[in-house]
């Protein structure tokens, strides 16, 4: 049994309140097991280890819903492409010429990256094979994850590697989702991965849509990301993409669709009365020209929101503070200066997140009883005072950087300290990624 103080830190909590305070957090092993504001606090006799963290803010870990680890290694090689294209030219190719251990080192690479950036959990899809590796560097590196490996049996232009027989897609999730759900503490979970209605034939999507019923677990998809992709859609199943998995009975609480911009108003109520989740990626949708979703109106709608940064080459990078400006900026320009104001995305960034995980009582908020998942803030610098009287949710979503994260813990274990990782070797991981893109790129 093992005892973290972490002692008057400015803690945010991200309750339902959104209380904030000066006190002080006890970690006993994975959870919080005692708050107390204002000092004197928590008696420092009660922890094996005190974290002194005056002047700091605490914040529970971002929670990023829509990730692709096994793209990380393909950081700046698709740039400049709208979605389509960007898949078919450059990216299809690219996860073709994967091999088990460039998945391995694309994951550990994207997962550095998030943790350097307080990011402590996520849902991630990953490609057609090798997915058992990327699980091998989530369970290594400490993160918080829920992934699993994408399905195409359908489709114009997918290269012969990635293009599958349902059956074996089906029974190939199924053999990893047994493989790993609920390891490492539960840690660790499976979703099924349909990559999006344009690669999937109506069979794949039905077994899918049953094995998530069977196993109660989530179904990850892309939907309604981009107008061509659209059009594909009503042409091969004569509707658009949410009427159509409604109309399969996929749309249910379970669905966490990824993008979700270009939504008409039947669309929109089908996922709010079905209890649908959507995962925004605003970085991705202006850097591939996709759109902007509509992001106030579904918040409006109580359609439950996440952040994600999508993947590395079509971002380019996988931080939430850069999510979160995104977020907020891009409809202001549009709705308004008060419209997505800093307390509604920094929920979205954590509770929100949360909720479309269906992990609302184990993690997003600091309250006892809930996972020990947490980041904890130097905003002693230049970019982020004065502090003085200073708005916490305004200096955290519209100041701070991913270089204000000082200190992870994941699972109530340290995962990085004084901003080094103590799970992930840098150097040997940049080394790796540099070799493992080498060998990727011959092979196409």
């Amino acid at each position: 049994m093992v005892k973290t103080l972490i002692r008057q830190a400015t803690v945010m909590t991200m309750n339902a309140a959104l209380d904030v305070f000066v006190g002080d957090v006890l970690l006993e092993n994975d959870r919080i097991v005692k708050i107390e504001q204002g000092d004197p606090g928590i008696d420092e006799a009660e922890a094996d280890c005190v974290v002194q963290a005056r002047g700091y803010v605490l914040l529970p870990g971002f929670v990023q819903t829509h990730i692709h680890l096994c793209q990380t290694l393909f950081r700046g090689r698709a740039d400049d492409l709208e979605l389509l294209d960007w898949l078919r030219k450059r990216i299809w190719p690219l996860e073709a010429a994967h091999d088990e251990d460039s998945v391995y080192v694309s994951a550990l690479l994207g997962i550095g990256e998030l943790i350097r950036s307080g990011t402590t959990t996520i849902l991630d899809m990953e490609t057609v094979h090798h997915t058992e590796y990327a699980f091998e560097a989530i369970r290594e590196s400490g993160l918080r994850a829920i992934a699993g490996k994408v399905m195409m049996d359908h489709g114009a232009d997918v290269p012969l590697p990635l293009q599958e027989q349902t059956e074996r897609s089906l029974q190939m999730s199924v053999d990893l989702l047994e493989a790993w759900h609920g390891k490492e503490n539960g840690r660790i979970g499976y979703a099924f991965c349909p990559r999006f209605v344009v690669s999937c034939t109506e069979e794949l999507l039905i077994g899918v849509r049953d094995l998530s019923a069977k196993y109660d677990v989530l179904v990850h998809t892309h939907a309604s990301e981009n107008q061509g992709e659209i059009e594909l859609v009503e042409r091969e199943r004569g509707m658009r993409n949410v009427v159509y998995l409604d109309h399969i009975g996929l749309a249910g609480p379970r669905l966490v669709l990824a993008h979700s911009i270009w939504l008409n108003e039947e669309e929109k109520r089908i996922i709010r009365d079905r209890g649908v989740k959507v995962t925004h990626c605003p970085g991705s949708n202006l850097k591939l020209a996709s759109g902007v979703a509509e992001t106030p109106d579904l918040l409006g709608r109580h359609i439950k929101m996440g952040i994600g940064a999508d993947g590395a080459p079509c971002n380019n990078n996988l931080d939430m503070f850069q999510e979160m400006r995104l977020t907020a900026y891009i409809q202001k320009v549009q709705h308004g200066p008060t419209v997505m104001d800093a307390r509604t995305v920094l929920r979205m960034a954590t509770m929100g997140g949360a909720e479309v995980l269906g992990l609302e009582r184990e993690i997003g908020s600091i309250e006892v009883g809930k996972k020990a998942d947490l980041q904890l803030l130097d905003l002693n610098d230049f970019h982020t005072y004065p502090s003085y009287e200073a708005d916490p949710f305004s200096r955290v979503v519209y100041a701070a950087t991913r270089g204000d994260v000082d200190t992870v813990w994941i699972d109530g274990n340290v995962v990085m300290k004084g901003k080094q990782l103590t799970t992930i070797d840098k150097s040997r991981v940049l080394k790796q990624a540099d070799a493992a893109i080498a060998r990727v790129l011959k092979r196409i």
